[in-house]
């Protein structure tokens, strides 16, 4: 199964699907692909290591302030970061260790202003969970 895959055909956004057969791979999956839109993510060495604690008032607002908050962390840390490893979560809150390198301009790719609500869905799936997001960039 896929990880996630990007969806073509948008010129100020950039869209993506993310799955996981548990919440926890579902996260992690879309920490994955938007970092990948923000840096060249394979380059991205795990030398330094943040904690991140997000909370949500249901799992849809939870994934969106997961998404924003990491593009919040990359700016105020100015880090980019290539492993997410959660360590709790529920539908209300994520902890999670965050692994990553000071930026380097070689390292960049796309700067992401935000997540937003066009077309955004989490569901449940047979599978497990699948999210769409889009990103203006």
């Amino acid at each position: 199964m896929d990880r996630y895959r990007f969806i073509e055909g948008l010129t100020s956004d950039v869209m993506f699907e993310a799955y996981g057969k548990d919440l926890k791979e579902l996260f992690q999956n879309a920490a994955e692909a938007l970092c990948s839109v923000i840096c060249k993510i394979k380059k991205v060495k795990p030398k330094k290591e943040e904690e991140f604690i997000i909370k949500g008032d249901t799992l849809e607002n939870l994934m969106i302030n997961w998404l924003q908050g990491l593009i919040a962390i990359v700016d105020t840390e100015e880090m980019f970061f290539s492993e997410f490893i959660i360590e709790e979560i529920d539908e209300t809150h994520v902890k999670a260790k965050l692994k990553g390198e000071p930026i380097r301009p070689e390292l960049g790719e796309t700067v992401v202003k935000a997540v937003t609500n066009y077309e955004y869905k989490l569901e449940k799936t047979k599978e497990g969970y699948k999210v769409k997001v889009s990103l203006d960039i």
